[in-house]
Order: structure tokens, then sequence, then C-alpha cells
């Protein structure tokens, strides 16, 4: 493919050996077959104008483009085949100008570039004594994360990340560089934030409110560590579902619980525990000094003040972490610091191909329909066997309540699906060679006794997330699975064709109609 003309940074055609080493996103293991991420040429561009002439040049050839910043999104979607090509911003806006807090009518923000991964956003946060509400990946980039909502750990206290930007700077579709407000485009700023991720425009930067640790003083945090067993699994799944069927459960406190197969990398998770491991379970190690983790559940809990009034229920933190490991102690934190406590380290959860599936649902009777005592037999079915070659990294966490901000957040100016949400359930199976069907039947199981309209265990709808998608990868024949109403689909498939009158956004079918 022919280079383009004026462009300054690199411009890499399939076929080489660079095209080989930065293709890679984390769904091309378990999408061979499917081919939908080998772009004719990926570009990096070194600034605004080098974004312009791509999107110039597009248009001219008839052509697509796809925006990647980490490459994170579960089935590729940040991607594309050829003829499209791909702009990669992952090395672009990384300048001393590409991060910056200020203040304004005594708020705090952060003006930020796409280009920063979610450790380093968080990490410049902490040395300036702020925090925000973001997710749990250090290696997702904040570009595709904003747009996708940004679930994470502060999901019930403080909403989604996305929830707080008040601004987006982005190239259109004519090459040209504008700022997007509310107020400014009340249509584009809505379909940006949740709508049709990397399919309305090339984002570059975005301002977001933050909050100080100086407002919220004595922020606790608790990490606890099981080895895996269907008691303690289901005695957490209880408070969890307790905690998520309480519509007046406080805002102060959000609660997460993972599970983890063996092999899993745990000190990503809990770095904390390295000398206590050595201590008590030296067979752990090995003679080389390698670590072979043993199938383990990780808590993280949290409780924040909003009012100095505001007592925290320390029963609750002890009823979590009765029987874990080394006991470890609720600890006192800024919350800034808490933020980083719960991101995982890890840049891959296993070195495997995977099939996934994130649902949320909101019902509120999952303690009455036996949802913790099942979805605990669904797990162990995978987790258990040792010789199935699966490898299980699950999430659930509690995100409801008419106090959470998750829910509280809504009609705020984005499109963000299923605000109603009580608990939120991602069940990744990784598997090893000839095992795919294992974790395709096991999921399958899952798919029909956990999600129907009568006896769903989980939900009586199939809600999925943007940043999760499986299955039809045909955006607009499977809206229903990731927006509300056909009143919502219309709204955003308008603002996709009037920002993308060429299609030159619209490089794979997962994109919302133009």
């Amino acid at each position: 493919m022919a280079t383009i003309a004026g462009i300054t940074g690199n411009q890499v055609a399939a076929g080489t050996d660079k095209y080989k080493e930065i293709m890679y996103q984390y769904a091309t293991s378990s999408y061979v077959k499917e081919d939908r991420m080998s772009p004719a040429m990926i570009i990096q561009p070194r600034n605004k104008k080098d974004i312009s002439l791509t999107l110039k040049y597009a248009k001219s050839q008839k052509i697509a483009v796809a925006i990647r910043t980490g490459g994170h999104q579960y089935s590729g979607a940040s991607s594309t085949k050829a003829p499209n090509i791909q702009l990669d911003l992952k090395k672009t806006f990384r300048g001393p100008d590409d991060q910056k807090i200020f203040e304004a009518d005594g708020k705090a923000y952060v003006r930020t570039s796409v280009s920063w991964s979610l450790g380093a956003f968080n990490e410049y946060l902490g040395k300036h004594k702020v925090f925000v509400p973001h997710g749990q990946c250090e290696n997702v980039h904040i570009g595709g994360h904003v747009q996708t909502g940004g679930y994470g750990q502060l999901g019930r206290s403080f909403g989604l990340f996305g929830d707080h930007v008040r601004s987006l700077e982005l190239v259109d579709h004519e090459g040209e560089v504008k700022e997007v407000t509310r107020t400014s485009d009340p249509e584009l700023f809505y379909a940006l934030l949740g709508g049709s991720p990397g399919n309305l425009g090339v984002i570059t930067h975005f301002t977001i409110e933050v909050y100080r640790d100086s407002d919220y003083q004595g922020s606790l945090g608790l990490k606890s560590l099981f080895w895996y067993d269907t008691e303690t699994l289901n005695r957490l799944l209880d408070m969890l579902v307790e905690m998520s069927d309480n519509e007046n459960f406080p805002r102060n406190y959000d609660f997460c619980i993972s599970v983890l197969s063996s092999s899993f990398q745990l000190l990503d998770l809990v770095p904390d525990v390295d000398t206590k491991m050595r201590l008590e379970f030296p067979d752990i190690y090995g003679d080389n000094d390698i670590p072979f983790w043993p199938r383990t559940i990780v808590v993280y809990a949290q409780w924040v003040p909003f009012d100095k009034n505001d007592v925290p229920d320390m029963d609750w933190f002890n009823r979590i972490r009765k029987g874990s490991l080394f006991d470890l102690p609720v600890q006192k934190k800024p919350m800034s610091k808490l933020t980083n406590d719960w991101i995982f380290k890890n840049v891959r959860e296993f070195e495997h191909p995977y099939v996934k599936r994130t649902h949320v649902t909101n019902s509120k009777t999952l303690g009455k329909d036996g949802w913790a005592s099942w979805v605990t037999k669904r797990i162990d079915a995978i987790v258990k066997p040792n010789d199935n070659r699966c490898y299980l990294s699950a999430q659930l966490q509690c995100f409801g309540g008419k106090n959470s901000k998750f829910a509280t957040n809504a009609n705020n100016g984005t499109s963000f699906s299923w605000r109603d949400t009580t608990i939120g359930c991602t069940l990744d199976c990784f598997y090893g060679e000839g095992a795919k069907d294992s974790a395709e039947k096991w999921h399958k199981i899952n798919d029909a006794e956990g999600i129907d309209p009568n006896h769903g265990k989980f939900s009586k709808e199939d809600r999925r997330v943007l940043w999760g998608s499986y299955g039809n990868f045909d955006l607009d024949a499977s809206w229903k699975l990731y927006y509300e109403d056909e009143a919502k689909y219309k709204r955003l498939h308008n603002a996709r064709k009037a920002a993308d009158p060429d299609g030159i956004f619209t490089p794979n079918t997962f994109c919302v109609k133009r």
C-alpha cells in the first residue's frame, strides 16, 4: 500500500516485520479465523496534522479508519482489515502538555490525552493527590476506556470514569480540530460517551473533573485473599447479593470479588503478600523460585466518607475478611492511593486465547432466586478440574441501589447503558490447546441457565457492555443487547450519520448504523 504524503509519523504496511510487531491486540489470538484485525497499514501519527491527513486520504480512497489507543476491546473492534487502515495513538500524545491539572470555580480538573495508559494516568493523579473513578487494568489506555464507560471499583461510590468528562477534543471527518461539550454539541457529546466508540471522530484529549483526597479523609480499603473453595465463595457472594438486593444500602461502600484459576500471577493483584507467602507457603515457589499459584479468591472492599458524620461499619469488613489468608487488615488510606491499590498490574490474565462473557443485571431478587449458589456451582465446574486446560478470571461486583452514583448519574448527558444495574458479572474463560470446545460448552450452560425471561438465575434480559462484547459482531443487528430501547439507538444513529457522512469511521460492523 502506498504511503500517505506529508505524514511525519510511522506508516507501517502489512507484510513487514514491524507490522507483525505492532498489529497485535488483546483479542488477536482469540479471533484468528475471523481475520478482523489485519489493516492494510498502521499509522502512528505524531500530531493532529498527521491524523487529519490520514482522514483526508481515507476519504479520497473511500476506505475507513480504525482508531486504537490500547487495543484491549474484547472482540478487536479497535482494529480493521484491508483495505482499511488503523490509526495507532498509543504513543502520539505523551508530551508535557498532554497532562495538566487545573482548578476552576472551586473544582479540580485534569486535561489529558488519550495516549496514556490507565496506570500512568492514575500515577499522575496520585502525584497531585486527586482521584477519579476508573477501571482496574493497568495497560488499558484511556481513549477507549472513556468512551465505553470506565467501569471500576468506585462504581457505586462515584460512578463511571466517563461520567466525569466535561469536554472532548477531536479531529472530525473533515480533518478539522474541534472541542465538544454538553453545551456546544449535546448530541455528539451524548454519542461520544457511551454510543459508538471510535466511530464519531478521532478523540485526542479530554478534560475530566477529579476529586481531592483532602475532601474524603478517612477512606478505608481492604484486600482479602483466600484459597479457593466453594463454601468461601458462596459466603462472599451471599454478602454481595445482600448488598445488591438492598435498595437502601449506603453509597459509601464498594465491593468486588475475583475468582482466579491456578497459575494466575497473583502478585499482580496483591503484591504486598509476597514475603508472607514465602514464609508460610514455601512450596508454592518451588526450587527455581518461580511461584505457581493455586486457585484463589481475591476481594476488594472500600468505604469512603461523604459527610463528617459518616461512620464505617467495621463488622461489614470483618465479615468479608473472615478466614482470609494472613488476615490482612483494613487500611486507612487517601483515595488516590486506594484507586492505585485496585489496579491489576498484569498485561494479560493468562497467556491463552479466551471465550469471554460480561453481563449486567437489574435484578433485585438474586437472593430469592438462588444466584449465589448457582454461580458458585458454575464457577466450580470450570475451576475445580485440574486437567481441563481452562483458566478462569471472574469478576463480580455490586453497582446497585438508589444511592449508587452509577444509577444517579443517569441523564447527565452521556449515553452509557443499563444505569439500573445491580451487579456486573464477568466470566472470562481462557483455554489451552484443544480446550476451546470445553470453554464454549461451559458458557453455553451459563447463558441458558443464567439469562432467561422466565427462569434466568442472573437476569431476565441479555444485557451486555460495549467494552466486553462477544457473539454477533454486527452491532446494528444486535443493538438490543447493548442499548435500552429503539429511541436511544435511533438518537445514536442520527449522531453517527452527522459525524461520519462518508463512512471513514466505519472500519468494521461493530458500529452503530450511520
